[in-house]
């Protein structure tokens, strides 16, 4: 019991990282394809460098690789559609829109999955699309940020799906230093061609310098390494519940550091709690069900 404590308690701080994901990616005053550019760059080096101590083989089938570094690329296309969002509009809206992830998992997975379409899953994600449409007529100022949030969503739940096949037969450290460092290179091929890579480029100030560190070793190495143990000792359910509070703890954290800012139209609230709702609902219903 004790043990299992622990492991709670581990996995709350996690989230409670994660929730300052959002936050880091504003403070950093870089533009969102820099951001992801460095904090996949220095991940990679900090998931390296763990790799190395634990002496992991990472040895893998070709036909795997060209797999991993696939999703990869739709990682990084993922991670500048949440920064991009949060850069345009705000951290409340970017973490709001992205919650519509289960939406998109419940049309997703069972594709993947081999399985008919859930019915209360679609019915659930009827009430999310819902709550977004409130958002979008009280919020029209954030219309294209909430389009880069849902867009954020979207790629999360393909690639969280591809992976959670993945994980059966390749050790999750090894699909990470894969598809961070495929990302890595398929971004920074884009950026060569495109012509962003000049030299205003690489002027990160020595405040966004520690950003940055902080941003990826404690808040995405970190979390991934102890997330990993954590689900050795905690069941899915659990986790996924959980895992749903980053979107309150970004929210409740960024309205104390940037109020101004991050205050929002009531509809805004309550288009929020209906999401929440649904998002929580749906875990319970399937536990419930599970149980049954």
């Amino acid at each position: 019991m004790l043990f299992k404590n622990k492991n709670l308690l581990l996995l709350h701080f996690i989230v409670f990282i994660w929730g300052w994901s959002p936050i880091l990616g504003k403070l950093i005053s870089v533009q969102a394809f820099q951001l992801v550019w460095f904090r996949m760059l220095l991940t990679v080096i900090a998931v390296s460098g763990y790799l190395f101590i634990i002496k992991q083989n990472i040895k893998i089938a070709r036909a795997d690789i060209f797999k991993l570094v696939g999703i990869g690329t739709v990682i990084a296309f993922h991670w500048f559609c949440f920064y991009h969002a949060i850069k345009i509009s705000n951290v409340s809206v970017a973490l709001v829109a992205f919650a519509t992830g289960t939406l998109f998992t419940s049309i997703i997975e069972p594709y993947f999955y081999n399985r008919k379409i859930i019915r209360y899953e679609l019915v659930f994600g009827m009430v999310i699309i819902g709550a977004i449409a409130i958002i979008f007529k009280v919020e029209t100022q954030y219309a294209i940020g909430i389009i880069f949030g849902i867009l954020a969503a979207l790629t999360a739940s393909f690639f969280t799906v591809i992976n959670s096949l993945l994980v059966k037969r390749i050790p999750s450290p090894v699909i990470t230093i894969y598809e961070l460092g495929g990302g890595f290179l398929s971004l920074s091929v884009y950026l060569l061609l495109t012509g962003k890579f000049d030299h205003s480029f690489f002027e990160i100030s020595t405040a966004d310098w520690l950003w940055l560190l902080l941003f990826s070793v404690v808040g995405t190495a970190f979390p991934f390494i102890a997330s990993i143990h954590v689900m050795k000792k905690i069941s899915p359910y659990t986790m996924t519940l959980t895992i749903n509070l980053e979107t309150i703890y970004g929210i409740i954290i960024a309205y104390f550091i940037w109020e101004k800012d991050e205050a929002m139209t009531p509809g805004f609230y309550i288009g929020t709690l209906i999401i929440l709702a649904t998002v929580f609902g749906n875990g319970i219903l399937k536990n419930y069900l599970k149980k049954q």
